[in-house]
């Protein structure tokens, strides 16, 4: 059954971040700028990862694909967002919205899975350093990442036909820059209980294995850190996971200022900024984070660029 048989919508008009004309010019700047860094930046690390050899290693194979969910990321809902400015035309049609909610909803539950996924290599490579080719394995290594995208493509296609399952009311308008699932549910003029009990149950457990998955991690590797007699030591040890846990904090911290703040101090605006730090800062930031603090990305990344030049 198609989706125009579903429901009697045929669009939805997505209010963006500002309404106002005198600033449209401003945010179209801003974000394409800030999309071309993200793309970029993400790009040229998977190409250090593939140009290197001496980064073939689980570790950075789990970056490449997290650089990889980042561009994708980005690129659910910059570009129509940059549209719609540049054309003056704040429409999406339906199909558009379900499509670009399929989408985000998997990349952002895939890059919540690597990251997962990269915390236990972590842990791995501190607590079980001579066991760590054994057990990080590139069987093992692609099943991890193979899973995440299967898990996550199968989780957002449910979100997805359960969303095309409702009916929505005369009011089409989205209070967001892009089709998020919250401003979606908010528009339905038919009970969304399914739907909320499918985020709650399936999504929530989704989110709590991965978030268990980091505790458990870096609780054995900050106990094993911490035993590490010379300071020498557990500075170099945390330094191999330095990157990861700021790139897990902004991550995990900006997404739970959106989705688990309480209704009292939940708003329209706030939600928005939140959701503009996890969609497309985030994503911007990860590459700078990752090849700052990486001796090894960097070197790799100056090899690239020389080889370019030459």
């Amino acid at each position: 059954m198609g989706w125009e048989n579903l429901t009697s919508v045929s669009e939805f008009f997505l209010l963006g971040l500002s309404e106002q004309p005198e600033q449209q010019e401003v945010l179209f700047g801003l974000f394409f700028s800030m999309y071309l860094v993200t793309v970029a930046g993400n790009l040229l690390i998977i190409l250090a990862i593939i140009a290197d050899a001496q980064l073939h290693t689980p570790m950075y194979f789990f970056l490449a694909n997290l650089s990889l969910a980042d561009a994708c990321f980005v690129s659910t809902t910059v570009p129509k967002m940059l549209a719609n400015i540049w054309i003056q035309n704040q429409v999406i049609s339906y199909a558009g919205c379900l499509s670009q909610l399929y989408f985000f909803m998997l990349f952002v539950m895939l890059e919540a899975f690597l990251l997962a996924v990269m915390a236990y290599d972590r842990y791995v490579a501190i607590c079980q350093p001579l066991h760590y080719i054994m057990v990080m394995s590139p069987g093992l290594c692609v099943l991890l990442v193979s899973a995440s995208w299967i898990t996550n493509a199968l989780h957002s296609l449910i979100h997805t036909l359960l969303m095309n399952n409702l009916n929505f009311c005369a009011d089409h308008e989205i209070p967001h820059f892009f089709c998020d699932i919250n401003p979606l549910l908010s528009l339905s003029c038919t009970d969304p209980f399914i739907n909320e009990l499918v985020i709650f149950t399936v999504g929530g457990l989704a989110g709590l294995v991965c978030v268990l998955s980091l505790i458990i991690s870096y609780t054995y590797i900050f106990s094993t850190i911490l035993k590490i007699p010379s300071t020498q030591g557990k500075r170099k040890a945390f330094s191999t996971c330095s990157s990861h846990l700021s790139v897990v904090s902004l991550f995990f911290g900006t997404s739970f200022c959106v989705y688990f703040s309480p209704p009292s101090t939940r708003s329209a605006w706030k939600g928005t900024v939140a959701s503009v730090m996890y969609t497309v800062v985030t994503p911007m930031l990860n590459p700078f984070i990752y090849s700052l603090r990486n001796r090894d990305i960097k070197y790799s990344l100056r090899k690239v660029l020389c080889r370019k030049q030459i």
